[in-house]
């Protein structure tokens, strides 16, 4: 059963942590490979939802630990139809693959009993984040994103995360189609080392287009795939600025374009990537989410539980 889709974010919990670190962790890491970068497939063998679960639990553990609340990220952020269709999956495989994800992450919230744990469907861009082609209109990304979220909406998900979106009609698109399923909706923008989108527009911009389109519907906003030095100094004191109420960091301060060229893992600094976002919340207190992105393990996660509970 959902907990929280009709009283999302709760407003009683000051911090929650937030993990999606995961595929480059089992790549560079585990040496795990993910076509596509895609770990949905992992739903297919009790190995996988073994791994999968294994990241679920250690972020439970953690939350207790820091007293903290937990979103539980799915593995489907390139579970959609033309990343699917890419690497051989049908719109039968994942619709599979997306529901069995939600079961596998519900099972394993029932079985910490822990509160509060927050089921999150984690749906990315049709296409490349850092480079996309074409860009659709909202009309056209609501129709794409539809398939996704109406399969979603049938699961105990809490929440739709659209994370690693380049441009505001996408985010728009999003947004309308889990409205129309009367789901509450994160938009989580990715930025470049100036901190503007890959587009070019700033967040204050994209934040602003996306909210006028949308009445306000979404639930907040996040910064997602972006190390703390690409965009921390563009934050400022701005009604735009209450609307971003996470920031879920990669642990390399390099740019999109290297991290796809690299070939070897760059995890950063642990300590100083909990610090920066520490810091990043005392200027801002009203960030109610924090967690890593690419690059980023448990080692970083926890460094920024400890680093947020003693700011």
């Amino acid at each position: 059963m959902t907990i929280y889709r009709d009283s999302f974010p709760p407003s009683n919990v000051d911090l929650f942590l937030a993990y999606t670190g995961m595929e480059t962790d089992l790549i560079f890491n585990q040496g795990v490979d993910l076509p596509g970068f895609a770990s949905y497939p992992l739903m297919k063998s009790t190995e996988g939802r073994e791994l999968l679960k294994g990241y679920l639990k250690d972020l439970i553990a953690l939350g207790k630990e820091a007293d903290a609340g937990v979103i539980l990220e799915s593995p489907t952020w390139v579970a959609n139809r033309d990343r699917g269709a890419a690497i051989g999956y049908s719109p039968d495989d994942l619709k599979k693959l997306n529901q069995d994800a939600i079961s596998l992450m519900a099972a394993v919230r029932s079985e910490s009993d822990y509160s509060p744990t927050v089921i999150s469907a984690n749906i990315g861009p049709r296409e490349d984040a850092y480079a996309p082609e074409a860009q659709m209109t909202s009309d056209q990304a609501e129709r794409y994103h539809a398939e996704q979220i109406s399969i979603l909406a049938e699961t105990d998900v809490d929440v739709i995360s659209g994370y690693t979106l380049a441009y505001p009609s996408e985010a728009i698109g999003m947004i309308r189609s889990a409205r129309r399923f009367r789901l509450p909706v994160v938009i989580a923008f990715t930025v470049e080392t100036d901190g503007r989108l890959p587009t070019g527009e700033s967040l204050a911009q994209a934040i602003s287009e996306v909210d006028a389109a949308t009445d306000g519907y979404a639930a907040y906003f996040m910064i997602n795939c972006a190390h703390p030095e690409h965009f921390s100094s563009v934050l400022e004191g701005a009604p735009w600025m209450q609307r971003i109420k996470g920031i879920i960091a990669n642990a390399s301060r390099c740019s999109h374009a290297e991290l796809d060229e690299a070939e070897e893992l760059d995890d950063g600094n642990p300590t100083e990537l909990g610090a920066q976002l520490a810091d990043i919340r005392r200027r801002f207190p009203h960030i109610q989410v924090l967690g890593g992105c690419c690059g980023t393990d448990m080692r970083h996660m926890s460094q920024i539980a400890t680093a947020a509970r003693t700011a």
